[in-house]
């Protein structure tokens, strides 16, 4: 696990200075070594280090083959290198033990098509002195991220944001963009906040030589189609839920290799749970850990994962954490973020990481299981969603009644309404539409209210935009469908980005067995009903793994991983939002908010019924710190 940064100047111009302020950007993903390199009068890469497979120094980065044609960096894993060293590099002098060297060579060999054959994450460049070529390319789900910047002089490219800034690069806020953020809280691939940067699609690759000349390509689909209705490939059931077993398993597994120690992830959930289980079973004394809240008991599930840690015998630690420590992290969170991203659990995941990184170097996630599986409350409302029943009928026709009923999240029966004033409003909607509204916070209306007369966006690229990140919905097909646009949208834009920025802040690597590619293509192989019934989601991988777990998991209830931020909003961190968000001085010199709708948003906090008032203040908190840090 590790940073990786560069150059490609089409005019010769060097930029090793500004590469050198990247690769020192990047200290947290790779503490243990940073090196920059002129490879050319034009290239110029650079590494920053978390030392996981080969520790020695012979293994640091950027590493060149010895004939000295090819230099490859590289941030990730590749689980299976050993076995491709045996299948592709029979008669290879190598001259380490990582999976770095096995990534150049098997490249030297097969050029693209080396792709194909990898199991793990990554992204990664190589640049080929011959040809003058840069290679880059990416994973199949988008675990590691890769930002670049072009322009007919240059490219730039670097594993955060924070980094690619260190270069000549023009900061231009996209407002097409910012709307977008701001109804879903995150930015989602392969947008970017600034004009002129994107994220390298997930599943693609990209070559760039010294003129200029930029093509992309794609080397894994999701192997679904859209709107079609798979069978298992003719497996019963009880047939898929042995396989299943058997596949995770296996992924479990390929992620144990390290040099250094690891641990896994264990909240008591049902993908950590499974995740933790498997790896029981080829590590001996599995260390596991877990976060409580001291302050907050009903976010607290320690109680279910110290019944899994019991059941597997693993050396099981609870970080019980206080609100004060809590607060103490806000900070060090927000300024990470060098894209606005709000999240609200990826608070809870900083403070996890940030204990864990004391005991291990290394740990396992259960992180894809809702998205491959059918898990979320908007699966099981989109399958009602589609049926042709009286009771949609009824529940549509009474919208306007719903509307003026006191919806909220922090009771249950206001919970109820909330929930029921969305689903209306759904079904009023095409799927398409249907599918976007229920991943956001906020509808296009609510979020151009909170905009500036001044700032003046493009609603039909805006549109453009989220109909590519929801062209896998159709009005005939399944929920397979919407967990296609998930994989694409939710996963690598939230879920994925929310994981990796917040281990890499505290340079602890996560894996993610789940989202081993032999999972997820057999997981879209299966019909919606081995994935979600009546009684709920993920039905196939709680029954596969029924027999491996304690009861009470599958009596308990779903809870994500949240923090209480309303009632941290309206007392300990609202200093936090009088500065930085309701200080209307700074708002009108700014010219982004409108002043009317933050002092209204301020009284909405406030209020008996503060909806979604707090998710929509985390987010415009993480526009005003990455605003004041990154873009002023």
């Amino acid at each position: 696990m590790c940073g990786i940064a560069g150059y490609i100047s089409f005019n010769q111009q060097e930029y090793m200075e500004p590469l050198q302020r990247a690769v020192s950007k990047l200290n947290q993903r790779g503490p243990d070594n940073q090196t920059a390199l002129r490879l050319s009068n034009s290239v110029g890469f650079a590494h920053a280090r978390l030392s996981i497979i080969d520790t020695s120094t012979t293994a640091n980065q950027p590493m060149t083959h010895e004939g000295g044609r090819y230099t490859i960096v590289f941030n990730g894993e590749i689980f299976n290198y050993r076995e491709l060293q045996q299948q592709f590099l029979q008669g290879v002098t190598l001259h380490t033990t990582s999976d770095t060297e096995v990534l150049l060579n098997l490249y030297i060999r097969l050029g693209k098509d080396c792709l194909q054959h990898l199991n793990g994450f990554f992204a990664f460049a190589v640049y080929d002195a011959h040809t003058g070529t840069t290679f880059f390319a990416r994973d199949r789900y988008g675990i590691k991220p890769l930002h670049i910047y072009r322009d007919s002089e240059k490219l730039f490219f670097a594993s955060e944001l924070k980094a690619l800034l260190q270069f000549p690069i023009k900061k231009e806020i996209d407002f097409n963009v910012l709307p977008i953020f701001l109804q879903l809280n995150y930015v989602p691939q392969t947008l970017s906040m600034l004009r002129g940067i994107k994220k390298l699609p997930i599943g693609s690759y990209a070559v760039c030589n010294e003129k200029g000349n930029f093509t992309e390509g794609v080397y894994y689909q999701i192997p679904y189609t859209p709107g079609s209705h798979p069978d298992a490939e003719g497996l019963s059931f009880d047939e898929a839920k042995t396989k299943l077993h058997t596949l995770v398993d296996e992924a479990v597994q390929r992620r144990l290799v390290s040099d250094v120690p690891l641990g896994s992830f264990l909240s008591g959930g049902f993908d950590s749970s499974i995740v933790s289980t498997c790896a029981s079973r080829h590590t001996k004394h599995l260390n596991t850990f877990s976060i409580g809240f001291k302050d907050e008991p009903y976010f607290d599930e320690t109680q279910y994962a110290n019944l899994v840690a019991k059941k597997i015998g693993s050396n099981h630690t609870v970080f019980s954490i206080a609100n004060d420590e809590i607060f103490a992290s806000i900070d060090d969170i927000l300024n990470y973020m060098d894209e606005p991203f709000s999240d609200p659990s990826s608070i809870a995941v900083y403070v996890l990481s940030h204990q864990t990184r004391k005991k291990v170097t290394v740990a396992l996630s259960g992180d894809g299981g809702d998205e491959l599986f059918a898990g979320y409350n908007k699966h099981e409302a989109e399958m009602r969603a589609r049926e042709h029943s009286l009771l949609n009928i009824l529940i549509k026709a009474g919208y306007p009644v719903l509307e003026m009923l006191p919806g909220s999240r922090h009771s249950k029966l206001g919970n109820k309404l909330r929930q029921l004033l969305r689903y209306s409003e759904g079904l009023h909607m095409t799927a398409q539409d249907r599918y976007w509204r229920w991943c956001s916070f906020q509808s296009k209306a609510q979020v151009m209210q909170l905009l500036s007369e001044r700032v003046v966006c493009n609603e039909s690229a805006m549109q453009s935009a989220i109909n590519e990140l929801t062209v896998g919905i159709t009005e005939n097909g399944s929920i397979n469908d919407v967990l296609y646009s998930d994989m694409r949208l939710v996963l690598p834009g939230d879920m994925l980005t929310k994981v990796d920025l917040m281990s890499m802040a505290n340079s602890l690597e996560v894996r993610v067995p789940l989202l081993d590619f032999t999972v997820v293509n057999f997981a879209f192989s299966l019909p919606v009903h081995y994935k979600r019934d009546d009684l709920g989601g993920k039905r196939l991988l709680k029954e596969a793994f029924r027999n491996d777990l304690p009861t009470e998991l599958f009596t308990r209830p779903k809870m994500g991983f949240e923090v209480p931020m309303l009632k941290w909003f309206r007392k300990e961190l609202l200093p936090l939002l009088d500065n930085e968000v309701f200080n209307e001085a700074c708002v009108r010199e700014q010219g982004i908010f409108s002043p009317i709708q933050m002092k209204k948003l301020r009284e909405q906090l406030f209020s008996p019924q503060p909806g979604e008032a707090q998710w929509i203040l985390l987010s415009l908190l993480s526009f005003q710190r990455w605003y004041k840090n990154y873009y002023c």
